[in-house]
Protein backbone atom coordinates (compact mmCIF):
# COMPACT_ATOMS: atom_id res chain seq x y z
CA UNK A 1 0.00 0.00 0.00
CA UNK A 2 0.94 3.77 -0.39
CA UNK A 3 1.97 5.64 2.57
CA UNK A 4 0.16 8.93 3.00
CA UNK A 5 2.00 12.38 3.09
CA UNK A 6 2.44 12.24 6.71
CA UNK A 7 3.41 8.67 7.19
CA UNK A 8 5.93 9.60 4.40
CA UNK A 9 6.56 12.81 6.47
CA UNK A 10 6.97 10.80 9.86
CA UNK A 11 9.86 8.46 8.14
CA UNK A 12 11.53 11.42 6.75
CA UNK A 13 11.90 12.89 10.51
CA UNK A 14 13.03 9.49 11.94
CA UNK A 15 15.56 9.18 9.37
CA UNK A 16 16.80 12.36 9.43
CA UNK A 17 17.16 11.16 13.03
CA UNK A 18 19.74 8.58 12.27
CA UNK A 19 17.18 5.57 12.36
CA UNK A 20 18.91 3.10 9.63
CA UNK A 21 15.49 1.28 9.34
CA UNK A 22 13.62 4.32 8.64
CA UNK A 23 16.33 5.31 6.22
CA UNK A 24 15.52 1.77 4.51
CA UNK A 25 12.42 2.36 4.13
CA UNK A 26 12.34 5.83 3.03
CA UNK A 27 15.21 4.57 0.28
CA UNK A 28 12.01 2.22 -0.65
CA UNK A 29 9.78 4.61 -0.59
CA UNK A 30 11.85 6.75 -3.34
CA UNK A 31 12.81 4.05 -5.43
CA UNK A 32 9.57 3.03 -5.79
CA UNK A 33 8.09 6.10 -6.01
CA UNK A 34 5.03 5.51 -3.87
CA UNK A 35 3.97 8.76 -1.79
CA UNK A 36 6.47 10.53 -3.60
CA UNK A 37 7.83 11.23 -7.03
CA UNK A 38 10.22 8.31 -8.03
CA UNK A 39 13.92 9.68 -6.93
CA UNK A 40 16.23 6.86 -7.80
CA UNK A 41 19.30 9.48 -6.20
CA UNK A 42 17.38 9.88 -3.19
CA UNK A 43 17.03 6.58 -2.39
CA UNK A 44 20.62 5.81 -3.02
CA UNK A 45 21.20 8.47 -0.38
CA UNK A 46 19.03 6.77 2.49
CA UNK A 47 20.49 3.62 1.55
CA UNK A 48 23.89 4.46 1.67
CA UNK A 49 23.20 6.52 5.05
CA UNK A 50 21.40 3.42 6.66
CA UNK A 51 24.55 1.24 5.24
CA UNK A 52 27.00 2.97 6.49
CA UNK A 53 25.64 2.95 10.10
CA UNK A 54 25.64 -1.18 9.62
CA UNK A 55 22.76 -1.54 8.67
CA UNK A 56 22.60 -5.22 6.90
CA UNK A 57 19.56 -4.81 4.99
CA UNK A 58 20.91 -1.51 3.74
CA UNK A 59 24.18 -2.90 2.81
CA UNK A 60 22.76 -6.15 0.24
CA UNK A 61 20.45 -3.43 -1.57
CA UNK A 62 23.17 -1.13 -2.09
CA UNK A 63 25.20 -4.14 -2.86
CA UNK A 64 21.98 -5.81 -5.17
CA UNK A 65 21.84 -2.32 -6.84
CA UNK A 66 25.38 -2.26 -7.93
CA UNK A 67 25.79 -5.86 -9.12
CA UNK A 68 22.98 -5.66 -11.17
CA UNK A 69 23.21 -1.78 -12.65
CA UNK A 70 19.85 -0.85 -11.32
CA UNK A 71 19.30 2.83 -10.61
CA UNK A 72 23.28 3.25 -10.28
CA UNK A 73 26.20 2.56 -12.89
CA UNK A 74 26.89 -1.16 -12.84
CA UNK A 75 30.32 -1.88 -10.54
CA UNK A 76 31.35 -5.21 -9.07
CA UNK A 77 33.63 -4.42 -6.63
CA UNK A 78 31.13 -1.54 -5.54
CA UNK A 79 28.77 -4.37 -5.20
CA UNK A 80 31.27 -6.59 -3.25
CA UNK A 81 32.04 -4.22 -0.76
CA UNK A 82 28.34 -3.78 0.43
CA UNK A 83 27.30 -7.85 -0.05
CA UNK A 84 30.93 -8.64 2.09
CA UNK A 85 29.31 -5.81 4.70
CA UNK A 86 26.37 -7.49 5.10
CA UNK A 87 27.57 -11.24 4.76
CA UNK A 88 30.15 -10.41 7.77
CA UNK A 89 27.05 -9.68 9.64
CA UNK A 90 25.29 -13.21 9.24
CA UNK A 91 22.93 -12.22 5.86
CA UNK A 92 22.45 -15.37 4.25
CA UNK A 93 21.62 -13.42 1.45
CA UNK A 94 24.54 -11.49 1.02
CA UNK A 95 26.39 -14.43 2.00
CA UNK A 96 25.23 -16.59 -1.35
CA UNK A 97 25.51 -13.22 -3.54
CA UNK A 98 28.69 -13.03 -2.16
CA UNK A 99 29.95 -16.12 -3.09
CA UNK A 100 28.67 -15.98 -6.23
CA UNK A 101 30.39 -12.90 -7.00
CA UNK A 102 33.97 -15.16 -6.37
CA UNK A 103 32.40 -17.96 -8.73
CA UNK A 104 32.30 -15.99 -11.35
CA UNK A 105 35.59 -14.00 -10.73
CA UNK A 106 33.24 -10.27 -10.48
CA UNK A 107 34.58 -7.47 -9.00
CA UNK A 108 37.27 -9.93 -7.49
CA UNK A 109 39.47 -12.83 -8.04
CA UNK A 110 37.65 -15.61 -9.15
CA UNK A 111 37.98 -18.56 -6.12
CA UNK A 112 35.39 -21.19 -5.69
CA UNK A 113 37.30 -21.82 -2.16
CA UNK A 114 36.06 -18.45 -1.09
CA UNK A 115 32.49 -19.05 -2.95
CA UNK A 116 31.79 -22.08 -0.94
CA UNK A 117 32.81 -20.78 2.46
CA UNK A 118 30.53 -17.91 1.39
CA UNK A 119 27.36 -20.62 0.48
CA UNK A 120 28.37 -23.05 3.23
CA UNK A 121 27.55 -20.25 5.82
CA UNK A 122 24.50 -19.11 3.89
CA UNK A 123 23.81 -22.86 4.05
CA UNK A 124 24.02 -23.17 7.61
CA UNK A 125 21.07 -20.99 7.99
CA UNK A 126 19.12 -22.61 5.63
CA UNK A 127 19.43 -20.71 2.46
CA UNK A 128 18.14 -23.17 -0.23
CA UNK A 129 19.96 -20.79 -2.62
CA UNK A 130 23.61 -21.67 -0.92
CA UNK A 131 22.53 -25.48 -0.92
CA UNK A 132 21.65 -25.75 -4.62
CA UNK A 133 25.08 -23.38 -5.36
CA UNK A 134 27.03 -25.93 -3.67
CA UNK A 135 24.75 -29.42 -5.06
CA UNK A 136 25.79 -27.50 -8.55
CA UNK A 137 29.40 -27.28 -8.10
CA UNK A 138 29.87 -30.93 -6.26
CA UNK A 139 27.63 -31.93 -9.49
CA UNK A 140 30.26 -30.26 -12.11
CA UNK A 141 33.25 -32.16 -10.12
Amino acid sequence: SKPDKEEVKRYRLAAEQGLADAQVILGSIYADGKGVPQDYKEALKWYRLAAEQDFALAQFILGSMYADGKRVPQDYKEAVKWFRLAAEQGDATAQVNLGVMYAKGRGVPQDVKEAVKWWQLAAEQGNADARKNIKRLNGSN
